[in-house]
C-alpha cells in the first residue's frame, strides 16, 4: 500500500470513530463496501448498523450479495424497503429524480439512527462522484448525512487499491447504479419496466459481460459495456437479439463508446453549456 493510500486510509478511519456510533448506508457495491470496513476497524462492532434499502429500483440479485458481504464484515445489517415508487416527483422522472430519491432514503436512515441511538449516517460518495450530475448529492448535505470517503480524499481509483489491499470481494465488482438510471429523464418509471431492464441486465451479465448497462427507450434498447467486451457481446448477437425482442425491444442497439459513468446525464450537461 502506498504512503498516500495509507494516510488516506488512516484519515478516513479517524473521521469515522470520531462519531462514536454511525450507520452505513450500504448498497453492497464498491464504495459503501470500503466505508463499512473502515467502520468496522474503527468502531466496536455495537457502534456500527448497516443498512440496505430494497425496492423495485434495486437489482434483485444485489441483496444476497450484499448480506454476504456485510456477513464477511462483521457487521450487523438491517433490510428496509423504500417506497420512491409512490412518489410522482421521481416517477414523473425529471432532472431531480435523484434527489427524491435519497431524500426519502436518507430521511429513513435518519429515524433509524435516532432510534438506535447512532450519532451520524454515512454515504459512501468520493471525490469521483463530484464529475456527473447527482443531485442526491445535494440531498444528502442538506439533511447533514456525512460522507467520509470524499472528506479523507478517495477517489474511485483508491477504493478499488484499498479495497483489495483489505481482502474485500468487491474491490473488482462491476458499478451497480439504481435501474432508474437506466431509464431517460422524462419517461415514466415504473415497476415493470424496471423489472424488464434488470431481466436484460441478468441476461447479459449471464452471457460474462462484467460492466454492462442497457439503456432504455421506448421499443429500443442501448447496450453498455467495457470497450473490450464489445467484440464478445457482438458474437453473441442473435441470442442476444431473440433475447431481448423477447422482453419488447424491437431495436437493439451498441454504444460503440463503451460504458461510461452516468451516460444518460450528458444531455443535461450539455444543456447546461447553452
Amino acid at each position: 500500500m502506498s504512503l498516500q493510500l495509507q494516510k488516506k486510509f488512516s484519515r478516513l478511519k479517524s473521521i469515522i470513530a470520531s462519531y462514536r456510533s454511525v450507520l452505513v448506508a450500504f448498497s453492497g457495491g464498491q464504495d459503501s463496501a470500503l466505508l463499512l470496513k473502515a467502520a468496522s476497524l474503527a468502531l466496536p462492532p455495537g457502534k456500527v448498523l448497516a443498512v440496505t434499502a430494497v425496492s423495485a429500483t434495486y437489482p434483485e440479485g444485489e441483496l444476497v450479495q450484499a448480506k454476504n458481504l456485510a456477513r464477511r464484515i462483521g457487521s450487523r445489517l438491517k433490510i428496509i424497503r423504500t417506497g420512491e415508487l409512490k412518489d410522482k416527483r421521481f416517477t414523473v422522472n425529471s432532472t431531480r429524480r435523484c434527489y427524491f430519491c435519497k431524500q426519502e432514503l436518507f430521511s429513513r436512515l435518519i429515524a433509524i439512527a435516532g432510534k438506535n441511538g447512532l450519532e451520524a449516517v454515512l454515504e459512501a460518495g468520493s471525490l469521483s462522484d463530484n464529475s456527473d450530475y447527482r443531485p442526491g448529492s445535494a440531498a444528502g448535505r442538506r439533511l447533514g448525512v456525512k460522507s467520509p470517503l470524499a472528506e479523507a480524499g478517495f477517489f474511485k481509483q483508491d477504493i478499488r487499491r484499498l479495497s483489495k489491499k483489505l481482502g474485500l470481494s468487491s474491490w473488482d465488482k462491476p458499478s451497480m447504479a439504481c435501474l432508474a438510471s437506466r431509464i431517460p429523464y422524462g419517461t415514466g418509471i415504473t415497476a415493470p419496466l424496471l423489472k424488464r431492464v434488470d431481466r436484460s441486465e441478468t441476461y447479459l451479465r449471464s452471457l460474462g459481460l462484467g460492466q454492462v448497462r442497457l439503456r432504455h427507450y421506448g421499443d429500443t434498447c442501448r447496450i453498455e459495456t467495457d470497450a473490450k467486451e464489445i467484440p464478445r457481446l457482438l458474437s453473441k448477437r442473435r441470442n442476444i437479439v431473440r433475447r431481448l425482442k423477447k422482453e419488447g425491444y424491437h431495436y437493439i442497439t451498441v454504444d460503440l463508446e463503451g460504458y461510461r459513468t452516468g451516460s444518460l446525464n450528458e444531455a443535461v450537461k450539455r444543456l447546461r453549456r447553452l
